[in-house]
């Protein structure tokens, strides 16, 4: 049997076993939007650990991180840099955000900030429209790199739009069936093994390419030594000037905390010390983005001129002479990172147009189970989107993913003044994040505007503010009894 059939029927089988666990954990579950949405507020540390961690170590994580170290080298340090301290408000808001939730019956991000600004309609539409231009292109991440992973183990045998349809479908059907559940077990499952094959990997192959990780380094060192050269200090090499890399880091440290899917898993934490307990620990789960680096590292000087760069694992992989099993593994730990961010999205996309979106326009309440069967296929539509935008993108991973973070970075300063002040507005939110997000995208579609290299989700920011502040300074306040139990306040 050719090496490639083996390594293709192996990432099959990881294929249908996240399908079982998937569709298995599912079960016992209300069949309501709190059931699907927040798993009936049931999820232990465990599970909520390796939820949030698996999210993050996705496709971009796993593909596009090897992908700049080989193309940009010491650049990439930065997601090292925002993933450790992405959570550190959730250790300080999370308790009130999950003990409001559970009084209100908050399942969605947008429900909670239209309760404390009293907008039951114009907030939670235009966040959800938000979250849903953020989201799709994120989701567009992974399933680029699904088809990544097939077009490579098959040797370009399977074409990308082929195997981001196949790994795609086995999460449409998991995601539909055992909502919040099922991404939370297959997540568990495939971050423990992502985890175990990224040292693998990370310690192997520049042993393998470069006889040892400071051997590997010292090498680099000699011949290709703006690899390992500060972002900036460098003016004849510009990959990313200062600014640029400093508002990479800074604008996904501000949106990290306010991803819909993210912060929707406060609401599904068993308690508040589970919350805590998985803040605290999360940061553990950048140690193993660094071996990670070392893969594209490993491949500069071994792998010249792989296009895209964002390839270079895959490619390193099946370049080499290693048993067709093994490869099959590593490649499925690869497409384990991809699904693992991608079920959670499309279940937190789907789960916001119709809950903040939908529902609240259309004026008329569904039973649960309308509502539930509703997301379900909310999130089959919003796969199609994303699909149709993977196959024809040339994107980079990276690329789209601070694209993202752009928009989703506008509901920050919204959090911090819902939680921070009470004079902020209804009025005030609205515009500030209209007016946010609006120059985030313009200065997106004529990124020259931008005045040294900061990124456009740092300007709408500051627009954002000063725009939240202004309008409601100028617009009557909220009811103080509504206010209050939002408000973050220190002990006596």
């Amino acid at each position: 049997m050719d090496a490639w059939v083996i390594v293709f029927l192996t990432t099959v089988a990881y294929l249908l076993a996240t399908l079982a666990i998937g569709i298995v954990s599912g079960r016992g579950v209300s069949n309501t939007a709190e059931g699907f949405v927040a798993g009936d507020r049931s999820l232990g540390f465990i599970v909520l650990y390796f939820i949030m961690g698996a999210s993050i170590y996705s496709a971009f994580a796993f593909l596009g991180a090897p992908g700049w170290a080989y193309s940009r080298g010491a650049a990439a340090f930065y997601i090292v840099s925002y993933g450790t301290v992405g959570l550190l408000p959730w250790y300080f808001l999370g308790p009130r955000i999950a003990l409001l939730g559970r009084k209100f019956g908050f399942v969605t991000q947008a429900e909670f900030f239209a309760h404390r600004f009293e907008s039951p309609r114009a907030l939670p539409a235009i966040m959800a429209v938000v979250s849903a231009a953020a989201l799709i292109p994120y989701l567009v991440i992974q399933m680029k790199g699904a088809g990544y992973v097939f077009s490579v183990v098959t040797e370009g045998r399977m074409p990308e739009w082929a195997g981001a349809a196949l790994a795609y479908g086995v999460v449409l059907i998991y995601v539909a069936r055992s909502g919040v559940l099922g991404v939370g077990w297959t997540n568990t499952f495939q971050g423990v093994l992502m985890l175990g094959l990224a040292w693998g990997l990370g310690l192997y192959l520049p042993w393998k390419l470069h006889g040892g990780i400071g051997p590997m380094f010292e090498e680099l060192s000699v011949r290709a030594p703006e690899m390992l050269t500060v972002p900036g200090l460098d003016a004849s090499r510009e990959p990313w000037s200062l600014g640029a890399y400093s508002s990479a880091v800074l604008i996904s440290v501000l949106g990290f905390s306010v991803w819909p899917h993210y912060f929707m898993k406060i609401y599904a934490a068993r308690s508040v010390r589970t919350l805590k307990r998985m803040v605290v620990f999360y940061p553990t789960f950048q140690i193993f983005l660094i071996p990670v680096l070392f893969i594209g590292f490993a491949g500069v000087t071994a792998y010249q001129g792989v296009e895209p760069a964002d390839t270079i694992l895959p490619t390193i992989l099946m370049d080499l002479d290693l048993a067709a099993l093994t490869v099959g593994l590593f490649c499925a730990g690869a497409l384990a990172a991809s699904m693992s961010s991608g079920d959670a999205i499309l279940h937190a996309g789907a789960s916001v147009l119709v809950k903040d979106l939908e529902t609240p326009l259309r004026r008329v309440r569904r039973s649960p189970e309308a509502e539930t069967r509703l997301i379900r296929w909310t999130a089959l539509g919003m796969g199609s989107v994303a699909y149709f935008l993977a196959v024809g993108s040339e994107a980079s991973l990276v690329g789209l993913l601070l694209l993202s973070y752009g928009a989703i970075a506008q509901f920050f300063p919204l959090l911090i003044a819902a939680m921070f002040w009470k004079r902020a507005t209804r009025a005030g939110a609205i515009s500030g994040l209209l007016s946010g997000c609006g120059v985030a995208l313009a200065l997106n579609v004529w990124p020259s505007f931008a005045a040294f290299d900061i990124h456009p989700g740092i300007y709408g920011a500051a627009v954002h503010v000063v725009v939240l502040v202004v309008v409601s300074r100028w617009t009557r306040p909220p009811r103080a009894d509504n206010v209050l139990p939002y408000l973050v306040r220190r002990p006596a």
